[in-house]
């Protein structure tokens, strides 16, 4: 989850219509989810995730869309979610990876909540900004 000024980024899949999501990624054999995290945020948005990357210690546990399964190995339908927030000093635009995303938006927290596609996404959101768009970070 990536916020800044009362605002939170959500990024426009290019594969499926109407999908809006924060960063999202999976974890490859060799990383940890940290690294993983610090990899996703830096391929889809370009920011550097060096300082300020925050584990919100908390997971979703989720059924895996079936036009994504082939990702995952035979069998698998779950996943899990690991949540992590970056709170950038102002807004700036991202350097979207067009295979993956093809448009974005800044929003305020009620506007991402009604705009995000998963219910993972939107508890995230809840956790990470508040009501008056403060991070719940303290």
């Amino acid at each position: 989850m990536v916020h800044c000024e009362h605002q939170v980024l959500l990024l426009k899949r290019t594969d499926h219509p109407d999908f809006w999501q924060s960063v999202t990624g999976s974890l490859r054999w060799h990383e940890t989810p940290l690294q993983a995290a610090r990899r996703e945020l830096f391929e889809e948005t370009g920011f550097d995730p060096a300082e300020g990357l925050t584990d919100r210690d908390h997971c979703f546990r989720f059924r895996i869309l079936h036009q994504w399964r082939r990702r995952y190995a035979p069998g698998v339908t779950h996943n899990l979610e690991r949540l992590y927030s970056l709170a950038l000093p102002a807004c700036m635009a991202p350097r979207l990876r067009e295979s993956e995303h093809h448009a974005y938006l800044w929003l305020s927290r009620e506007e991402a909540l009604a705009r995000v596609w998963s219910w993972s996404n939107r508890e995230g959101i809840r956790r990470v900004v508040n009501r008056d768009g403060t991070s719940t970070c303290g």
